[in-house]
């Protein structure tokens, strides 16, 4: 075993996951006479997993010299420890390297100088003597001692985490969380990890828990992993787990008795942390399924298993459908006329519907008139002095929907006036004094979301739910608009005519041949809006669509290729998924620069101009999952980042929770929606065959207002059309809006 210590010059490569590192060690001067592998700067090439290092930093490496096939001689250390520079030069670097949050390279200079080699010592046993370095203030020392132990504290539990193989980017998180009591919490209870840090998955938790030598029946790691389950199938759209479904995928994944599975499922019912519920057979329609099921279709009478909330909330949604639907419409509104309004008869039968009803539902797809309706329907509400209040579930389709009325519109968290401390400050003690409420894009209404927002709905409000029910469902859990529709209690008013003729726009031609199961017809000009480039594999797609993105669509129809262009892809993974296009998109347009910071956080190279988005509510900052915006400012010496949302709005990130946003040249389907932009390019691909489907289609086609390309073949086209197997998902919503 071969030890070397001395300072790491730079990081060539850092996988956040697994700590594997590769970087460039000055040796020290001491040692330069045995070692071997050195290349003409006097640098040696160190690799293995280590914990998250940075340039200046000095460590000692246990380990020995091994050769790769094409880079030659390296050493690979098998155990990594961080040590305090002793040099003046090494000082300064280590405490200028942004290691610590307040000290760039500048103040590191000047407190060196003064202090000479006690620099360190004196910060760690008397920070107050900072305030004799020039230009440091009692302010900023406070400041700067805050974060040095702050790093102290996170170093530890880096550490820590790096002994147990787990990532070493959850450090600062659970820092934050936990504050001092961190380690303690980390090593008595590691599965209070993942119900309180986002980004700690169950099997994260496990195995530190394992490395712990907690025993694989610990109650606490049963009990977590049930939750972990149940949380999983909330992540793909469901709002509960048939139990059997649920013990066995327990036993799979904690290999224990199927007896403690069950025992806990009851203490976790028992602590109402679950609940169970049983549904009966409808007696009102037994020859139609349970709206939502899938092909794993529980057994009536057996338990199906809910988080609290979620059991809450579907009960809630039907109770308060229910209470607004047993409220008559007054007669005189619901005898209103839209006679002068310019509207088709669909159209007008439509508005009347929903004026003279409780609750109703408004669907139609693309160019079929739904925001005519909406703007016809505000004109008759403010022309009769009926209070009125139109939402949508994200930031974006607020903002479209204001654009397209010319009328206030706001996120139904900004309606209800959520606050992070406080939750929805509107709900049934506080009700909305509205008497009708509009509310657009309803197919991305996720269950939860559905339930607060009809809590503060007095008896006598209207609600028009306003959506396309062929597009995707909702991020969240639950298919709120579906299943209300599929109640069959709420009536419904379909708009069918098409009145954007398709010589106007292929785009919503197209979009309404691919609903009907038809494949779709490409333009044949360049004068065109819809068009399809041919490509077999994923790697000759990414080449198109970087050339289509960066030149030709830019070119011929004077777009901005970063605000104007959205390249959309079914999955995340392969050369022409969302990460590996994010990458190349990145590279083309916004390239390095001598005039733009940047920075590698987490694994992930941002850069000022950077598009991102925010992929989480972050209800302190008032941003949302799907919100988009441009890094207007790097700071690596306070260690943050400004970033410009909604064009104006300005919101600061620390380095620490830069795992909330990502690059946003691609982002996926499922994230477009509720938004337009003015071109949309995507690829379609045999090897997507695994998520191509009709309403994933569908809804990419409909995201773009001017210019539609897909990058793919017919092959993989027919593949999505014909699969019109809307994704299931558990919901006992409509049944109980029915009952």
């Amino acid at each position: 075993m071969v030890i070397i210590s001395g300072s790491v010059e730079r990081i060539t490569y850092f996988n956040p996951d697994n700590g594997y590192t590769v970087l460039k060690m000055r040796p020290d001067s001491a040692q330069k006479g045995r070692i071997v592998g050195l290349n003409l700067d006097g640098l040696l090439t160190v690799i293995g997993n280590f914990p998250e290092l940075s340039p200046g930093e000095h460590i000692r490496v246990e380990g020995d010299y091994t050769t790769h096939p094409k880079h030659g001689l390296q050493f690979k250390g098998t155990k990594c420890e961080k040590l305090l520079p002793v040099t003046e030069v090494g000082i300064e670097r280590y405490l200028g390297s942004g290691l610590i949050k307040g000290i760039g390279p500048q103040l590191a200079k000047r407190i060196v100088s003064h202090f000479k080699r006690e620099a360190l010592e004196i910060i760690e046993s008397d920070p107050g003597r900072l305030s004799e370095v020039p230009g440091i203030g009692v302010e900023r020392t406070r400041k700067i001692v805050e974060a040095w132990e702050e790093q102290k504290s996170v170093k530890e539990i880096m550490l820590f985490l790096h002994e147990h193989q787990v990532s070493t980017n959850l450090a600062v998180k659970i820092y934050k969380t936990y504050g001092n009591n961190a380690l303690n919490i980390v090593r008595e209870n590691p599965y209070q990890l993942e119900q309180d840090i986002y980004g700690v998955g169950f099997k994260t938790a496990d195995r530190i828990a394992q490395n712990l030598g907690l025993p694989s029946n610990y109650p606490a790691r049963i009990e977590t992993g049930i939750i972990y389950l149940i949380k999983e199938m909330i992540n793909e759209g469901h709002v509960f787990t048939p139990q059997n479904q649920l013990s066995e995928r327990a036993q799979a994944l904690l290999n224990v008795d199927a007896n403690l599975i069950l025992n806990s499922i009851e203490q976790l019912a028992a602590a109402d942390r679950i609940r169970r519920d049983i549904f009966s057979q409808s007696t009102t329609d037994t020859d139609k399924p349970l709206s939502g099921r899938s092909e794993n279709t529980p057994d009536y009478g057996e338990p199906m298993v809910y988080l609290m909330p979620f059991y809450y909330s579907e009960k809630g949604v039907a109770s308060y459908l229910k209470s607004l639907l047993a409220y008559p419409v007054n007669t005189w509104q619901a005898s209103l006329e839209f006679e002068s309004k310019g509207l088709s008869d669909e159209q007008k039968a439509a508005l009347k519907t929903a004026m003279s009803h409780p609750v109703s539902v408004l669907t139609g797809g693309p160019g079929t008139g739904k925001t005519t309706c909406l703007k016809a329907l505000i004109e008759v509400l403010e022309s009769n002095n009926i209070v009125y209040a139109l939402a949508s579930p994200t930031g974006r389709a607020a903002k479209r929907l204001s654009e397209a009325t010319g009328r206030p519109a706001s996120t139904i968290h900004r309606l209800l006036r959520f606050s992070p401390e406080g939750g929805f400050q509107h709900d049934e003690n506080n009700p909305l004094k509205i008497k009708f409420l509009i509310v657009d894009e309803a197919s991305m209404l996720d269950l939860v979301l559905t339930y607060h927002l009809l809590k503060p709905l007095q008896p006598g409000t209207q609600v028009l739910f306003v959506g396309d029910v062929d597009q995707l469902p909702s991020v969240g859990a639950g298919d709120v608009l579906r299943d209300i529709i599929t109640s069959g209690v709420v009536p419904v008013s379909q708009l069918k005519t098409i009145f954007r003729q398709s010589h106007d726009s292929q785009i919503v031609a197209s979009a309404h041949m691919v609903n009907r199961g038809q494949m779709p017809i490409f333009s044949k000009t360049q004068d065109g809006d819809f068009f399809l480039f041919p490509a077999e594999d994923a790697a000759a797609a990414a080449k198109w669509i970087l050339d289509l993105v960066t030149v030709r669509m830019p070119e011929k129809f004077a777009l901005d290729p970063v605000r104007d262009i959205q390249v959309l892809s079914p999955l995340y993974r392969g050369e022409a998924g969302v990460d590996a296009l994010n990458l190349s998109l990145q590279e083309s347009l916004n390239p390095a620069h001598l005039q733009k910071t940047e920075q590698k956080i987490l694994g992930n190279l941002y850069r000022t101009g950077d598009k991102v988005m925010q992929i989480r509510n972050n209800y302190e900052k008032d941003v949302f999952n799907g919100d988009i915006g441009f890094i207007e400012h790097i700071d690596p010496i306070e260690q943050n980042l400004t970033l410009v949302i909604d064009g104006s709005r300005k919101l600061v990130y620390d380095f620490g929770e830069l795992d909330e946003i990502v690059l946003a040249y691609a982002i996926s389907v499922h994230k477009s929606q509720g938004s337009e932009f003015p071109a949309v390019v995507m690829p379609v691909l045999t090897q997507h065959y695994v998520i191509l489907q009709r309403n994933l289609l569908y809804t990419a086609i409909t995201r773009a207002s001017m210019r539609c390309v897909l990058v793919g073949n017919y092959k993989a086209l027919r593949i999505a059309i014909d699969n019109n197997r809307v994704s299931q998902r558990y919901s006992h919503l409509a049944e109980r809006i029915k009952q």
